[in-house]
């Protein structure tokens, strides 16, 4: 009698890492819809950097806190429409989104922000599902 191995995952991304890069897409998408005069793709923002006024086409979704830090990387507070220069090419402009941002959320939030950072966070799949059908519907009613 002879032993078989289980079957292995087939290499590629988990189910778990889909989720979370479709989640990204959706959140956003919500980000730069929500932060665009009218809630459309024809829409124009301003650049939570530097002030200046753009085209939606020419949004990204900012983070203040680094995407990497898992416990505010879908946190709206945390995102807001930024300019691609700014969020590419600068950095995002750390000081001046942070500036901006207590101006629009207050210091006690954005002390708030930069304390969960902190944060260990480990999102389920179902959890991920669940958020890209909450931001889904969220696009849908703009």
């Amino acid at each position: 009698m002879y032993y078989k191995k289980p079957a292995r995952k087939p290499a590629g991304k988990s189910r778990n890492a889909t989720l979370k890069a479709k989640l990204d897409r959706v959140f956003s998408e919500y980000i730069r819809l929500r932060d665009t005069e009218g809630h459309t793709k024809d829409g124009f923002f301003k650049c939570v950097s530097c002030g200046q006024i753009k085209p939606y086409s020419q949004a990204d979704c900012g983070h203040y806190i680094g995407r990497q830090h898992m416990a505010t990387r879908f946190n709206e507070l945390n995102c807001w429409a930024q300019c691609r220069k700014c969020n590419r090419f600068e950095e995002g402009r750390k000081a001046d989104y942070r500036r901006n941002l207590v101006d629009r959320i207050g210091e006690d939030k954005v002390l708030l922000l930069e304390a969960s950072q902190r944060n260990t966070a480990k999102i389920s799949d179902f959890e991920y599902e669940e958020m890209i059908k909450f931001y889904q519907q969220k696009i849908k009613e703009f």
